[in-house]
């Protein structure tokens, strides 16, 4: 019999990969609290009907959904927004504005597994509720880069991508545009960059062919890529929709350069987000290289959590996935050394021997040192050599004759230096040794 497999694009975690994904934790948590976002979990299962009328055709066929033992339609979550949307809102009244809350949790989508993309994924996410205004995403943009620049990845390695789906909307509305044509051209532009014009085809199917001219202008504003190029293209109309858009552009880039941000952030028109809810500035995080899918993705959805049946409240935040993230750690070299094993190994003589050295280990790993020792009696150069392919730092000697003199030797396992010192004074001679005071 072969055994049992893992289902397809989902991750086991042997200690090393376990430690890896751990870092990344860690440093995206670093980062939120540096923010002063505060952490929050939630349920794993939920309402179907959370997910089919909430976020657009795009995820409805991505879901891990069935029907439970009670007769509900159930799906696995495949994003964090609409949850969080319900968990705020369902308590709005009560929240300290504006809301700033963050969570690391594992989605699940049922979809082709490729690089950068498996059906089980860890997400950090980040959300703002309760601030209308630009800056929300000044301060969600800055705590992204934070986000993947804490790792000790530079804007050589990624950048943002800022976009804005009401910028589009007020732009095409000037270009004559009724509602579901301009939703229509929007389909087209987030499907542009991997199709080029072959993007079209779904918009001339459903509203007819469109103009040359109207096209052209379509193409120019999607290959826009500096504030000075919006600004020109927009100085032709006389609309206070856009002028009001400019000014929040020039906030948020504004805000962002304040900030010494400026060089990882690139205009870029041709970022639309596919999902339905996002109803203002959209951004995007990639690797300069190119090599990778999008690293994260956000933007602002105001009109969610009063989709969702609770009070109006404007809301903006993004996703970072655990997957691309430690693959572009990987490229540059920035994945930590494994340590797994334990900084100190208990050398021992015999049975009183243990005794004495079992006090010693439980005061040691009180303090939160890693302390392993023999299970079984090995004589001493078994022992040592345990001891070195531990990797451990310290070894602490409990022999006979320093039983005797109430003492414990202690040995460099690098230079094989050695010492001996008073039982009473192990523990902090030890902590001293290993550079934790």
């Amino acid at each position: 019999m072969a055994g049992f497999q893992s289902l397809p694009g989902f991750r086991e975690f042997y200690p090393e990969d376990f430690s890896r994904r751990q870092h990344i934790f860690h440093g995206w948590r670093k980062a939120a609290n540096a923010f002063g976002f505060q952490e929050y979990d939630a349920p794993v299962l939920e309402p179907l009907e959370l997910y089919t009328t909430k976020s657009g055709d795009e995820i409805e066929g991505q879901l891990f959904a069935f029907t439970d033992k009670g007769d509900r339609q159930v799906s696995l979550r495949p994003e964090m927004t609409p949850t969080v949307c319900r968990m705020v809102g369902a308590k709005a009244g009560a929240l300290k504005r504006p809301i700033k809350w963050f969570s690391i949790a594992e989605f699940y989508r049922y979809e082709r597994a490729q690089k950068g993309r498996l059906r089980a994924f860890n997400q950090f996410n980040a959300d703002i509720f309760g601030e209308a205004g630009p800056e929300a995403e000044i301060e969600l943009i800055a705590l992204l880069i934070q986000c993947l620049a804490g790792f000790g990845l530079t804007k050589e390695d990624f950048y943002v991508r800022l976009s804005d789906r009401n910028l589009w909307f007020y732009y095409l509305e000037a270009l004559g545009f009724d509602e579901a044509q301009t939703r229509g051209i929007l389909s087209a532009v987030d499907r542009f960059e991997k199709m080029g014009d072959d993007a079209f085809k779904g918009y001339v199917e459903a509203h007819g062919a469109l103009a040359d001219d109207k096209q052209a202008k379509v193409l120019a504003f999607l290959k826009i890529k500096s504030l000075a190029e919006l600004e020109a293209a927009l100085a032709p109309f006389n609309s206070e929709k856009l002028a009001a858009r400019l000014s929040d552009w020039r906030k948020v880039l504004d805000g962002v350069a304040a900030m010494g941000l400026a060089e990882f952030i690139a205009v870029d028109l041709g970022v639309v987000r596919g999902l339905a809810y996002y109803t203002g500035f959209v951004f995007e995080a990639f690797d300069r290289k190119g090599d990778l899918r999008a690293l994260a993705g956000g933007g602002r959805y105001n009109d969610l959590v009063k989709k969702l049946g609770y009070a109006d409240l404007p809301a903006v935040g993004f996703a970072i996935g655990d997957v691309t993230t430690g693959l572009l750690l990987e490229q540059r070299k920035l994945s930590p050394v494994y340590v797994g094993g334990p900084e100190i190994y208990v050398v021992i003589g015999g049975e009183a021997e243990r005794k004495a050295a079992f006090a010693d280990v439980q005061a040691l790993r009180a303090t939160g040192l890693r302390v392993e020792y023999p299970f079984k009696d090995l004589a001493f150069g078994k022992q040592f050599k345990a001891a070195a392919e531990s990797g451990a730092k310290l070894a602490l000697i409990y022999g006979g004759d320093e039983l005797a003199k109430g003492v414990v030797k202690i040995r460099n396992l690098a230079d094989r230096s050695e010492r001996e010192v008073p039982r009473a004074e192990v523990l902090a001679d030890v902590r001293s040794a290993l550079g934790k005071g």
